[in-house]
């Protein structure tokens, strides 16, 4: 397949439009078979239960060229299974996980031409989302659905390499006890919106939201887990269950664990203790890990030991095996590797 002319080190990461995208409609009780489209526009009611109750859940993944030509995604099964979770909180009905891996695989195959060559530092990213799409006045879920998925050229997540960044202790919350905090529901991006703009403007990369209940314990960015090293190299991860379960922070402790004998604890996370650490990161689809160098607590800051300039060394080595498992360069655990393309 010949790729399309583009300069795949400078796309940015923002949205462009492919050939094809895959979509899917709920009616009457059950999900059609589904199919390909070159429309990549949506036309539905303008009471629209998405609209009125946003009433919409989606997820994010990627493909990308490994070292051996192969396309290939990492671990869609379990995009399908959180997906599964949101629907499920956000009375939608669940689309079948093996049919939403399957939409996965056959909507990068009709955007091969997109996929990013090796090396290139690019990748291409996967949406896959869906919306309450009938009038909907009450305040009730909808009757009728769709499921969508589309995907986009990406490139690289740092410019320049990951240096790392200042985030600061929000004031305002991500999520309530017992909320939708654990779901990728499009409603808690919402609400982070406000606070992501207000602390860019004050010059924070991002936030770091603490638990609503008490503003005690560390929750999460507005969209990436934390992960934290102590003095003795021990991986240490936020327990609460008003953070949404990371797949990338999920990888991680597993790569800790098996592939670099570390000890990993997931458990509640006081901020109190947060200056003990000794690297701090932020994990998720879309960088990886981003390493944190520095928080603002209301004027009073914690600089951890890894400094300013990269990523703190065992961070480093957390990201150098995933991403190594990821393009192929390192065995990867069973079922991790989705093959798309040979």
């Amino acid at each position: 397949m010949e790729k399309k002319n583009l300069d795949w080190s400078s796309i940015g990461f923002n949205y462009r439009q492919t050939d094809a995208r895959f979509v899917a409609n709920y009616k009457n009780g059950a999900w059609d078979e589904g199919t390909m489209t070159d429309d990549a526009t949506v036309v539905i009611s303008e009471c629209a239960g998405v609209l009125q109750y946003a009433q919409t859940c989606f997820e994010g993944l990627k493909a990308y060229t490994t070292e051996d030509g192969k396309v290939v995604c990492f671990r869609p099964d379990l995009n399908a299974a959180r997906m599964a979770d949101s629907c499920r909180r956000l009375e939608m009905p669940v689309y079948p996980e093996d049919k939403f891996v399957d939409a996965v695989v056959k909507t990068v195959q009709a955007n091969l031409a997109y996929v990013p060559p090796f090396g290139s530092g690019a990748t291409l990213y996967i949406r896959p989302y869906m919306f309450g799409s009938d009038a909907v006045i009450g305040v009730k879920p909808s009757e009728e659905y769709q499921f969508r998925v589309f995907v986009t050229p990406v490139g690289p997540y740092f410019q320049g390499g990951a240096k790392p960044i200042t985030i600061r202790v929000c004031d305002y919350d991500r999520a309530a006890p017992h909320g939708t905090g654990h779901i990728k529901a499009g409603l808690n991006y919402a609400m982070s919106l406000y606070p992501i703009v207000e602390a860019h403007r004050l010059g924070y990369d991002e936030n770091m939201y603490l638990d609503a209940a008490t503003r005690t314990k560390v929750e999460e960015t507005g969209g990436a887990n934390f992960i934290f090293i102590t003095k003795d190299g021990t991986l240490v991860t936020p327990k609460s269950d008003s953070i949404l379960p990371s797949i990338t922070r999920r990888s991680i402790v597993y790569v800790a664990e098996h592939y670099l004998g570390m000890k990993v604890e997931h458990r509640p996370v006081y901020f109190d203790e947060v200056k003990d650490f000794a690297e701090c990161g932020l994990c998720g689809t879309a960088a990886v890990i981003s390493p944190v160098g520095k928080i603002d607590d209301h004027g009073k800051e914690i600089c951890f030991p890894s400094g300013m300039d990269e990523m703190g060394p065992v961070t480093k080595k957390l990201y150098d095996t995933l991403t190594g498992i990821q393009m192929g360069h390192i065995e990867a655990p069973e079922g991790w590797i989705k093959v798309i393309s040979e």
